[in-house]
C-alpha cells in the first residue's frame, strides 16, 4: 500500500508520518488543501493501528443536560436559549436527579453533563448537583462542565478556577468533556462566540485541571467560518498543551450543524467530515483516542471515520439535545449491541471502555 502514496501530492508527508516526526502547522494546512483523501486516510489509518491495533472503544453512558438557558447568545448555536423561549428548560437538582433515574441503563458507568450559561443558577446549584448524583448514583463517572461553563462558574462565584474546580471534584467530578473550544483562534472567538472563555481562558481552564489530577478531552467544532490556517494552529496549540501535562485522554472533532441557527451555512460533507478525523490523528501525535462521535456524524460515517484514524466511538448517548436542536438526523441513542455491530462489521474489535479508557471485561 505505501507504493500507491509514491505519487501523492503528500508523498513527503507520507515519509514524516512512517518515520514518526511530527507534522508542522504548514503541513498540516497542506493536508487541508490535499484531494488525497484515500492517502489521507491510509497515513491516519497506519498511525491508529500502531497505537491500538484493530481496538474500538466504548462507553455506555448517558447525556442528560440541567438547563439550556444560556446568555451567550453564539449565532451557530441552536442549543442556547433565552429564559422566555418555549424551547427553553431548567431542571431543579431534584428534577434532574428523578429524570436521570428514568434513563439510567444497567450497564451505564458515565453521565455526561453539560448545559448554557444561566447566570440565574448560583455556583452552588452545580455543587449540590454533582454531590446528589453522586450519592444517588455512586458507581457513576461524573463528566461534567466544558472549560467554558468552568470560566464562567468562576466569574459568577467570584473563585478562581482552581478553586471551583476543586470544588467540583470534593463533589464527585470525575473528568471534563472537552466542549467549548470550537476554534482555538481569536477572530473565530472575536465573531462567533465573544461572550464565552477565549482561547486563552479555555486552554487554562484545562491546565488547571489537569494539573489538579482530572483528565478531559478537548475538541473542534469545525465546518462554519474557520479557516484551514486556524485549525492548524488549534492543533498546535492542543499539542503544546499535551506536551506540557499530559491530561488530555481523546479529541473530538464536532461538525457543525447549521439548521436552526442565526449564522446559518451548509452542512459538512461526508468527504470533510472524514478529513477532519483523520488530520486530528496526524496532527495530535501526543493524544491517546480520537472519537468519530456518531452523533455528529451520523452511524454510518462514524463506522467509516474507523478506518480513517478514530478509535473510539463515544457510547450509547441516549438522551442527546445539542446537536439534534441543530438538525442533526442520526439518532438520540444506540444501544451497546448496536455500537458492538457497528464496530464488528467495520472490521474492528469492541473494547467497552470506562469513562477513563480502561478496558471493561
Amino acid at each position: 500500500m505505501q507504493e500507491l502514496l509514491i505519487g501523492s501530492e503528500i508523498a513527503d508527508i507520507a515519509e514524516k508520518v512512517f518515520s514518526g516526526i511530527r507534522l508542522t502547522v504548514e503541513e498540516c494546512v497542506r493536508l487541508y488543501k490535499s484531494r488525497d483523501l484515500l492517502a489521507l486516510g491510509y497515513l491516519a489509518d497506519y498511525i491508529r493501528r500502531q497505537r491500538h491495533d484493530d481496538k474500538t472503544y466504548y462507553v455506555v453512558n448517558v447525556h442528560l443536560n440541567y438547563s439550556n438557558i444560556c446568555y451567550a447568545g453564539c449565532p451557530f448555536c441552536a442549543f442556547g436559549k433565552l429564559p422566555k423561549d418555549p424551547d427553553a428548560f431548567e431542571f431543579s437538582v431534584d428534577e434532574y436527579i428523578e429524570r436521570l433515574s428514568q434513563i439510567l441503563w444497567d450497564r451505564v458507568t458515565e453521565v455526561h453533563i453539560v448545559g448554557g450559561l444561566n447566570p440565574k443558577l448560583p455556583f452552588d446549584y452545580y455543587v449540590e448537583l454533582l454531590r446528589r448524583i453522586k450519592d444517588a448514583f455512586p458507581h457513576l463517572h461524573i463528566k461534567a462542565f466544558t472549560a467554558t461553563e468552568i470560566f464562567f462558574f468562576s466569574k459568577i462565584s467570584g473563585l478562581s478556577v482552581r478553586e471551583v474546580l476543586e470544588r467540583l471534584i470534593e463533589a464527585g467530578l470525575g473528568s471534563l468533556p472537552g466542549g467549548g473550544a470550537e476554534v482555538l483562534s481569536e477572530r473565530v472567538h472575536r465573531l462567533i462566540y465573544p461572550r464565552k472563555a477565549s482561547p486563552q481562558q479555555w486552554l487554562e481552564v484545562h491546565r488547571t485541571a489537569h494539573q489538579l489530577g482530572l483528565k478531559s478531552n478537548a475538541t473542534i467544532l469545525y465546518g462554519h467560518i474557520e479557516t484551514p490556517e486556524e485549525k492548524a494552529v488549534h492543533f498546535e496549540l492542543l499539542r503544546q498543551l499535551q506536551e506540557e501535562t499530559g491530561g488530555f485522554m481523546c479529541f473530538v472533532p464536532l461538525a457543525y450543524h447549521p439548521a436552526n441557527t442565526q449564522l446559518g451555512g451548509k452542512p459538512t460533507t461526508g468527504v470533510q467530515d472524514l478529513k477532519e478525523i483523520a488530520i486530528a490523528r496526524l496532527m495530535l501525535d501526543n493524544f491517546p483516542h480520537i472519537k468519530a462521535y456518531w452523533i455528529s456524524l451520523d452511524p454510518k460515517l462514524a463506522q467509516v471515520a474507523l478506518s480513517f484514524g478514530a478509535d473510539d466511538l463515544d457510547g450509547t448517548v441516549v438522551n442527546e439535545k445539542i446537536f439534534h436542536m441543530a438538525g442533526a438526523e442520526s439518532p438520540s441513542l444506540l444501544t451497546e449491541s448496536e455500537l458492538r455491530r457497528l464496530i464488528l462489521e467495520a472490521g474492528f474489535v469492541p473494547v467497552r471502555r470506562n469513562s477513563l479508557y480502561e478496558p471493561i471485561n
